[in-house]
């Protein structure tokens, strides 16, 4: 078989939670400067740090969890943003972590608070902002919904340089039919982060082949609940993706049991190579 081009490879700073340790979660209903919490300990580097450690993976991309930035001062997020420079590290995606635009009581509220955090997306250079298309269950009005915030969402980021990207996630976005009934009523305002880890069960690799033709990006998540990758489920979500002509990066997402997050993502990063190698195959 012809050797593939390698994808670009990112890291979600999800996947060093537990060498980062501290989360800030600045929320809608809580928009101020938050104090630390060790969510996940104290952690062994800051954000600053993060960069370096992404780039000694041998990783040239990173995605970073709103709730991993202690504040949106302007002075930081320019330190952020010269750390990454530094490290040859491109921001992929800023994820906004909260908000949610189908709950007709609050969705002024949250699209406003999205959009504060879009502007931070452009201090920091980011390419992108991925957001929450709802967490309603899926009607066609909660569907509609999340159409019309999106499209407010999508022409605020453009006309900040950052695109914006949503995912099949929560209820709303459960299945194929959710996802294709919503994105057929963004106008291209918005794109498609496709996630393998969000869904599962008898149809979940159809499912995944069957939206990833809208695919910009993928969160590529392995399964390590038994404390080892689970390789035959890895291989057909990416052979999903491939089947049906995705060609974005693919960001490691780890979220095993197992402490050593480096060690665990440096598998799903030899794993997607091997993939995309002459011997993908014998992966």
């Amino acid at each position: 078989m012809p050797e593939k081009s390698a994808p670009s490879l990112a890291i979600s700073s999800w996947s060093l939670h537990r060498a980062l340790g501290l989360t800030f979660p600045n929320r809608p209903d809580n928009n101020i400067v938050p104090d630390a919490e060790p969510t996940y300990g104290f952690g062994e580097i800051t954000l600053l740090d993060l960069p370096e450690t992404v780039a000694a993976l041998d990783v040239d991309r990173v995605e970073i969890c709103s709730f991993h930035i202690p504040t949106r001062h302007a002075g930081y997020l320019a330190e952020v943003r010269s750390a990454l420079a530094a490290s040859h590290v491109r921001l992929q995606t800023l994820l906004i972590e909260y908000g949610d635009i189908t709950n007709p009581e609050t969705a002024e509220r949250d699209l406003a608070w999205i959009e504060s955090w879009i502007d931070a997306a452009a201090l920091l250079g980011a390419e992108q902002a991925r957001v929450i298309a709802g967490k309603a269950q899926p009607s066609r009005e909660a569907l509609d919904r999340s159409a019309a915030g999106l499209r407010r969402l999508g022409r605020y980021g453009a006309s900040r340089g950052v695109s914006i990207v949503t995912e099949n996630w929560f209820d709303l976005l459960a299945t194929p039919e959710h996802v294709d009934y919503l994105f057929d009523r963004l106008e291209g305002t918005v794109a498609l982060n496709g996630d393998f880890g969000n869904w599962s069960g008898a149809t979940k690799y159809a499912d995944l082949e069957a939206i990833f033709g809208r695919a910009v990006c993928c969160h590529a998540k392995a399964d390590f609940r038994s404390g080892e990758l689970d390789a035959a489920d890895y291989r057909r979500c990416l052979e999903a993706a491939e089947a049906a002509g995705f060609g974005g990066p693919y960001t490691l997402i780890y979220d095993g049991p197992d402490a050593d997050e480096r060690a665990h993502l440096a598998i799903e990063r030899d794993f997607i190579r091997a993939y995309f190698s002459e011997g993908r195959q014998a992966a």
